[in-house]
């Protein structure tokens, strides 16, 4: 049976998503496209990206869903121009309805809204677009995705967005591809250092910076610490067998040393944030959980993040 996935208006995502049998099927080419296609959909759709990473076989999003709100009808047309293109069949219906009645009429307002404030209807529309796009780039049919994403919702408190933020753009990282993120051209530190204004703004609001310059220093300290990853080129590493290790001695580690290893309840926890805010939406969605069940928060098993919790208890290869 699915679980119900859990939606809080205005709320922040940790969203996963896999190919089919896990095979490596997205080059690089595949990759850009995923990047052009992702930033324009969220203008569209009105989603604020933090971070991402986009690897050969899966992509992480961290988005900011803003809470319900009516848009003016210029607003709405400007995005709609903007993503879809100012000639395309739903902008020029939109502008008609405009010229002719002052207004666009419900059933097309409907029709582009619907695709707006929604997390479940964001990624639908990315993943259809980009596995028709993918298919008809590659020769090939079927499906692309193995399965619907995994959504955690992440409290919006600099903590919790702070680690998976980080915990997201170490992927390249932890895949042994790179050994510093900022030479992983597909993930959102990346992109924000090479100028883009909108992963700069996403980054910049979980840090509370007041310029990105700040924010990009800041955020590098948050990636790297002494031992964690080579800051600079002779810098000493800990291998990942080195930090469970440690972990397993009561060692003291700091979080992005943590953040090398694969943390399950990161992208499978359902819910991740501090103990009050985990219990507080056990208790908004008490009806998915079983009635033995009385409290939400349980602990991160074998990885050691100070004030996080997690609504899923995961304790078969949590961490890896």
């Amino acid at each position: 049976m699915r679980k119900a996935r859990i939606k809080v208006d205005g709320a922040v995502y940790h969203c996963v998503s896999r190919t089919v049998a896990g095979q490596f099927l997205l080059d690089d080419p595949a990759k850009h496209h995923f990047v052009n296609l992702l930033l324009p959909l969220a203008h569209f759709c009105g989603v604020e990206i933090i971070t991402y990473c986009i690897l050969s076989n899966h992509f992480h999003l961290l988005v900011r869903i803003p809470p319900p709100s009516h848009l003016p009808d210029s607003l709405l047309l400007h995005r709609a121009e903007s993503f879809y293109g100012k000639h395309a069949t739903l902008p020029s219906l939109a502008r008609s309805d405009i010229q002719t009645s002052g207004a666009i009429s419900p059933h097309l307002r409907l029709t582009l809204s619907s695709r707006m404030g929604d997390i479940s209807a964001f990624m639908k529309e990315l993943k259809q677009r980009f596995s028709r796009w993918f298919n008809q780039h590659s020769g090939r049919f079927g499906t692309l995705w193995a399965e619907r994403f995994s959504s955690t919702l992440v409290e919006n408190s600099p903590l919790a967005l702070q680690t998976v933020a980080a915990y997201i753009d170490l992927n390249p990282v932890r895949a042994g591809l790179v050994s510093d993120p900022k030479d992983y051209i597909f993930c959102g530190y990346s992109k924000a250092l090479a100028g883009n204004s909108t992963l700069q703004s996403g980054l910049t609001s979980i840090l509370h910076a007041r310029s990105w310059s700040s924010a990009a220093a800041q955020y590098r300290l948050n990636l790297f610490t002494s031992a964690a990853s080579p800051g600079h080129s002779h810098k000493h590493s800990l291998s990942r067998q080195a930090i469970q290790a440690e972990i397993q001695r009561g060692g003291s580690l700091s979080v992005p040393e943590i953040l090398r290893l694969r943390i399950r309840h990161l992208s499978k926890g359902v819910a991740i944030g501090s103990k009050h805010f985990v219990n507080h939406i056990f208790l908004l969605n008490r009806h998915h959980f079983g009635k033995k069940r009385t409290s939400g928060a349980r602990p991160i098993r074998g990885a050691p993040l100070p004030n996080l919790h997690s609504l899923r208890d995961l304790r078969v290869n949590a961490v890896g």
